[in-house]
């Protein structure tokens, strides 16, 4: 029910009974019972959502991953089954599966998010609160709900015989579990805003799309620059002609020019040639190879006549896919990691170019899963989120999908306009409300044109960062502490026999 909750399908509701039942089958058990239902639970949700990490690599990769992401719901899982006997066991039950959404986005090799039950909420009443309390505030509100069904249906059972008066007293704590989130969503909605504060900002997204699908599309690294080239190109025509209007910024998708631009002759020639028609500067994704350090994944600020004036470097660089941790380890499930020969070296700085007086925040493909990288660029005065992307070696399958709902998330979450560049696709323009305004296919060649608000404001969930995580991981801790303390004491109060 979880997985069939998420993206590309809009049964968002579906998480709720998702989370009722596993609520149902933890309580009242100890905490090996519980790490074993969690990890059913957890191969039962990430086996089908991540199966497009074997796409082109085989079924080994995304068996390990599943298998060990897993896990992370299993230690949840344990903790929540011991918390089940407790008053208010739903409160401490949710804040403990965010404890694990929280450790499994850090660790191992800088952690994995994929997967967070907030990911699944972008056409749900719930997604609202990402602008209070981010992604993890979203999350937590979606499993209490699910959990605060469970116990009210517990309760109801085991009371059904009682008097009424005080079945219904039983019933009011759950059923406040169970409501609360679902109103909170709606009290927050007005809370989105859409207005231009800052002003507005026309963008254009070109996707040029890739020779094929799969692994050896870098291959024809050539054929990816001509093409977004040649949309541009295209684009540029139509501007000419008064079919498009003319754009204030261009961008480009993650793997555009991955022949490095600023030192091979052939492919500057090609970037300055669209920037030059287009008569705008291109946020040109690139991989760079400075002769004194690199290779780097980055985002270059390519202005017309000029050239690259601005460069940022991917923070969050992707575990054996753009660098291979325990290269000898990860070769016995599949060969495909020596593709990665040279890797890709992490940037240290905040994701934010300035465009024309414009801050424009950046977080490229992967890092839109990561809070802080968000987080940081809004902070740091973007107006606007970027997210350049290559889903290609992913061919056909629903990952675009999953990341197109992040990125829906992190509009909400910050309140702004998010603008997904992807090289095959699905690139989109994303109203500050996650609504999806404009959207490409996949495997075509297609250029966006919107006018975007530029958003000023910040939301609380901007301004307090990280801590709401962080206080619903105290919370669930003091609460296993607390169990077993009284265990503990309870114990040692039974008389000797």
């Amino acid at each position: 029910m979880l997985y069939v909750s998420f993206p590309p399908r809009t049964v968002w509701w579906l998480a709720l009974p998702g989370f009722a039942l596993l609520g149902a089958a933890l309580h009242g058990r100890g905490a090996r019972a519980g790490f074993g239902y969690g990890y059913l639970f957890g191969l039962g949700f990430l086996l089908p959502l991540l199966v497009w990490t074997g796409s082109f690599v085989g079924s080994a990769p995304w068996l390990v991953l599943a298998a060990a992401e897993a896990l992370f719901c299993s230690a949840s899982a344990a903790g929540m089954a011991v918390v089940s006997r407790a008053p208010a066991a739903p409160v401490f039950a949710a804040a403990l599966w965010v404890a694990g959404e929280a450790a499994r986005a850090r660790v191992p090799f800088g952690g994995f998010p994929w997967g967070k039950v907030a990911f699944g909420q972008p056409d749900g009443v719930f997604l609202p609160i990402a602008a209070l309390g981010g992604a993890p505030l979203l999350s937590f509100a979606v499993v209490l709900s699910g959990l605060g069904l469970a116990e009210l249906a517990r309760r109801a059972l085991v009371a059904r015989r009682a008097h009424r008066r005080a079945v219904s007293r039983r019933l009011i704590a759950p059923a406040l579990a169970a409501v609360l989130p679902v109103l909170a969503g709606l009290a927050a909605t007005p809370l989105v805003d859409t207005g231009p504060p800052g002003g507005t900002l026309t963008v254009a997204l070109v996707q040029g799309n890739v020779p094929q699908a799969g692994l050896d599309f870098n291959a024809q690294r050539r054929a990816v620059l001509d093409n977004h080239r040649a949309r541009t190109e295209r684009l540029a025509a139509d501007v000419r002609a008064g079919r498009a209007p003319q754009p204030d910024l261009v961008l480009w998708p993650e793997n555009a020019a991955d022949i490095d631009p600023i030192r091979n002759a052939d492919a500057t020639a090609a970037v300055d040639a669209a920037a030059e028609a287009i008569r705008a500067p291109i946020l040109v994704g690139a991989i760079l190879d400075p002769p004194d350090g690199g290779p780097f994944n980055a985002v270059v600020l390519w202005q017309p006549g000029i050239g690259p004036t601005a460069v940022y470097v991917k923070r969050h660089v992707q575990p054996f896919g753009e660098y291979i941790p325990l290269r000898s380890l990860a070769r016995l499930f599949s060969k495909d990691v020596d593709r990665v020969r040279r890797p890709l070296q992490p940037g240290d700085r905040v994701g934010v170019l300035d465009v024309a007086g414009t801050r424009v925040a950046i977080a490229m493909c992967y890092e839109v899963a990561f809070d802080n990288v968000v987080q940081d660029a809004v902070r740091a005065g973007g107006t606007v989120l970027a997210v350049p992307t290559n889903n290609a070696t992913f061919g056909l399958t629903e990952m675009t999908y999953q990341q197109l709902a992040m990125s829906r998330v992190r509009a909400v979450e910050h309140s702004r306009s998010v603008l997904v560049a992807a090289t095959s696709g699905v690139s989109a323009v994303i109203a500050p409300d996650g609504t999806v305004e404009q959207r490409t296919v996949l495997f075509t060649a297609d250029a966006l044109v919107a006018d975007v608000p530029l958003r000023t404001t910040t939301t609380l969930a901007t301004r307090v960062g990280a801590a709401p995580e962080w206080l619903l991981v105290m919370i669930g801790a003091a609460a296993l502490l607390a169990v077993a303390l009284r265990s503990r004491r309870d114990k040692h109060a039974q008389p000797d026999d």
